[in-house]
């Protein structure tokens, strides 16, 4: 067997509250486990999907750790009641915010309230100390420009399934900010190596994006936490080191960044 399938890694974002996983989401964690993952960040991208990630995250006490913010699509939902709810995610083990972010490619939510929404979450971020999650496409000037006062303001964060260009990159790497690839990275039209190589050892998380963006050979099912294994291995060979040493680094990395060796995740909220 290959380092690539015995590297310990950490799967940073995984939609694992996501109805595609209703049916068999505990057989989805046991061959994540088997596989590797010592480490699963659950996305909860509105405040009701936290409540389910949260229930998960209880159940899996040293392995899972679940997130609350709202994703960038539903921006015109937003109203009163998520910040009161995002709080209280926090308060109850919500490990970071998000994911939130700017979406100008589907345009599902009005473009200027995208921008509002992000910016009250990114003040959310700052208020409770917590990590922020950014979606971000089609957006990279405006992205860049948050970015940028966030971080003057001592906000941390991850671009997620960075698919950006070098530039975008730059700024986040000098702000502190974290790059997270998924399985994008090994598909055949993916030529970005320079971008996978220019991240700092301490800034590089990797992530599956699942039940969305299935790495090869995976492509066209499902996609789930234990094939972060191809992730790790494609990022480890761009940049000439084993897929062992990647997955302890993204590992570690993903502690750091989203304290897991600080916060638990045993108090399940029940309110929206």
């Amino acid at each position: 067997m290959s380092d690539a399938v015995l590297a310990p890694f950490a799967d940073s974002h995984v939609h694992l509250a996501d109805a595609q996983f209703a049916a068999d989401v505990h057989d989805v964690v046991a061959r994540a486990r088997e596989s590797g993952a010592r480490a699963i960040v659950c996305i909860g991208e509105s405040p009701a999907t936290a409540l389910r990630a949260a229930e998960l995250a209880a159940q899996y006490p040293g392995l899972m750790a679940y997130t609350c913010g709202l994703h960038p699509h539903e921006a015109k939902a937003w109203d009163d009641s998520h910040p009161d709810a995002i709080r209280r995610a926090v308060e109850q083990g919500a490990v970071a915010i998000g994911e939130c972010g700017l979406d100008f490619h589907y345009d599902f939510s009005p473009r200027e309230l995208q921008r509002e929404v992000f910016g009250a979450q990114l003040a959310l971020a700052r208020e409770l100390d917590r990590p922020v999650v950014v979606h971000t496409r089609s957006a990279e000037a405006d992205t860049r420009d948050m970015l940028v006062d966030a971080a003057r303001d001592g906000v941390r964060g991850v671009l997620h399934c960075f698919t950006g260009s070098p530039a975008l990159a730059e700024v986040a790497i000098e702000n502190g900010w974290y790059l997270s690839f998924s399985g994008v990275v090994t598909f055949k039209r993916y030529t970005d190596d320079a971008v996978l190589r220019m991240v700092p050892d301490e800034l590089l998380l990797v992530e599956s994006d699942a039940p969305y963006l299935a790495p090869v050979p995976h492509r066209g099912h499902r996609n789930e936490p234990a094939w972060v294994q191809h992730t790790v291995a494609r990022v480890a060979a761009a940049r000439g080191v084993s897929a062992a040493a990647l997955g302890e680094l993204a590992l570690a990395n993903t502690r750091r960044f989203f304290g897991l060796d600080t916060i638990t995740n045993t108090h399940v909220h029940t309110t929206t």
